[in-house]
């Protein structure tokens, strides 16, 4: 019987063509609610969609037979991936389909805020010539300054620069080589791009760090008269702050292509006559549509028909006994990135993976994946694939390295990661196999960490986990577990502290400042 695929949001004729012949059966359903698109779901061994269909817990425990889901298009983000992977559904995307169109309508909006298109096309149809009304300014000569220097903000650059703007950019994930190859200067502080700019555009994904990035504070600190574009994610303006800076003119102009929620009808924005708005058309061109559409139908057939799928998300091309080992690991992996990140600070120059004992023969490209999706968190549209990983970190200025070791001491298996100076290693216990932290700098501990910890590394001598203990208890934070390390020829000790919420600024600094720390890490995983 042949696979039934359902579609629910509009892809290009072609893309639909292409599905349908492979001999599929295919369904086109659009507009459909989470309770009605759950009624239906049970049947079809794959699903189509965009931006517009969330993919749930609840929905993806009634798709029964989904088999893969294929987004037409290049964000993941209305898709829960970690779901997706416990029901065995391979998630890919199109994400090269809609480069060239995102960058070209970041220009568009740039030049008709500049030069104040829209209001005269309005003008003018208004059986007006008020040509002097609007007077623009040149790009030439410019700073432009890019947030996000990925693959639709590099684009963005390489056609800025041929208007011959300057170049600067933040994004702290970007090697400094990879900035050079695009004659672009990189700053390591927001807030000194931000008051060098005339135009500013934004090219990140929405996560919990770049929402709201831009307030009242970042606007104020801006040029007098800076144009400001997004067509990369809604929210990461503070919408409200923005109209109140355009209406006070210290925003020149705002050009903006996509919202927090949508359909936006109705904003702070709509009622400034210096702001142009687009309905996310960034990625609506007829090539992009096509590209998209004809991209996820050569996947979903990859993917029913079981060969590799080259953007899968949550899948690699493996062999399944290799990934059944595997995929445990690929986790504490992303865990240990994550880790490694909030001790460097930064990203790592080299990246090691060393596979020990039952591990040490198998294919590393997916646990390099989730070191990598760990490292570059904040900065990924979607996490790295075991495909992409290698080229992804190179992109990054990491070179990456794997090795293996026959045995793991006192484990079965283990995984260790050596990133520039900084070495973590983990394992995997019980029927759940949850991932253990065994090593950290260099000292031997045993625990399983928590969503938020704390680490410190002091010159041991008593009383020091009584003080912080005492601190932490006055502070009203609990301490749920901890393992403490020790390195006798350094006279030094590390504690792994899993601790009940987040812990702020002001207990850090209290507890610095009460024992002879050499460092401590407030990690949030």
């Amino acid at each position: 019987m042949p696979a039934k695929v359902l579609i629910t949001e509009r892809i290009a004729q072609e893309g639909i063509d292409a599905i349908t012949s492979k001999g599929y059966n295919v369904d086109v359903r659009l507009d459909l609610t989470e309770d009605a698109l759950i009624d239906i779901i049970e049947p079809y061994d794959a699903l189509v969609i965009r931006s517009a269909t969330k993919i749930t817990s609840r929905l993806l425990d009634a798709a029964k037979n989904l088999k893969i889901i294929g987004r037409a298009g290049v964000t993941v983000d209305n898709i829960d991936l970690d779901a997706a992977a416990e029901h065995g559904v391979i998630v890919c995307n199109a994400p090269t389909s809609n480069i060239i169109s995102a960058a070209e309508h970041t220009m568009a909006l740039m030049l008709a805020a500049a030069r104040h298109v829209a209001q005269a096309n309005e003008s003018m149809h208004a059986g007006k010539w008020e040509r002097h009304e609007f007077q623009g300014i040149e790009l030439y000569g410019k700073t432009l300054a890019i947030f996000g220097l990925g693959r639709v903000g590099s684009a963005v650059a390489t056609r800025a620069a041929a208007f011959g703007m300057r170049l600067i950019a933040y994004d702290p994930y970007c090697s400094p080589e990879r900035a050079g190859e695009l004659d672009v200067e990189l700053y390591e502080d927001m807030n000194d791009v931000i008051k060098e700019a005339d135009i500013i555009t934004v090219h990140l994904p929405r996560t919990s760090d770049t929402l709201g990035m831009f307030t009242a504070k970042e606007f104020a600190a801006m040029k007098n008269g800076v144009i400001l574009i997004n067509s990369a994610r809604g929210g990461i303006y503070d919408v409200d702050s923005l109209a109140d800076f355009v209406a006070a003119g210290k925003i020149a102009a705002a050009a903006i292509d996509i919202f927090e929620e949508e359909p936006c009808t109705s904003s702070p924005l709509h009622e400034l006559d210096n702001v142009i708005l687009t309905p996310h058309i960034s990625a609506v061109t007829k090539e992009a549509q096509i590209n998209a559409g004809c991209q996820i139908a050569e996947y979903i057939w990859a993917g029913l028909e079981g060969s590799i799928v080259p953007t899968a998300i949550n899948a690699t091309s493996l062999p399944p006994e290799v990934i059944d080992r595997i995929r445990p690991y690929i986790p504490a992996c992303k865990m240990m990135g994550r880790i490694i990140h909030e001790i460097l600070g930064r990203v790592p120059k080299r990246l090691e993976i060393v596979l020990e004992g039952d591990m040490s023969d198998e294919g590393a490209d997916p646990l390099i994946a989730g070191a990598i999706s760990g490292l570059i968190a904040y900065k990924q549209v979607c996490p790295a694939d075991g495909g992409d990983a290698v080229s992804l970190a190179s992109r990054h200025g990491i070179k990456t390295v794997t090795s293996t070791k026959d045995n793991a001491g006192e484990y079965a298996s283990a995984v260790r990661i050596k990133a520039d100076d900084v070495e973590i290693a983990s394992t995997l216990y019980g029927v759940d196999r949850l991932s253990r932290i065994i090593s950290i700098l260099g000292y031997k501990i045993d625990i399983t960490p928590a969503k938020h910890s704390l680490i410190f590394e002091y010159v041991d001598g008593p009383g020091r986990i009584g003080v912080i203990g005492k601190i932490l208890g006055d502070a009203g934070i609990n301490i749920t577990t901890m393992q403490i390390g020790n390195k006798p020829e350094e006279k030094c000790a590390l504690v792994y502290m899993n601790v009940e919420g987040d812990v702020n600024d002001d207990v850090i600094e209290t507890l610095r400042n009460s024992i002879d720390l050499k460092n401590v890490w407030n990690i949030n995983l």
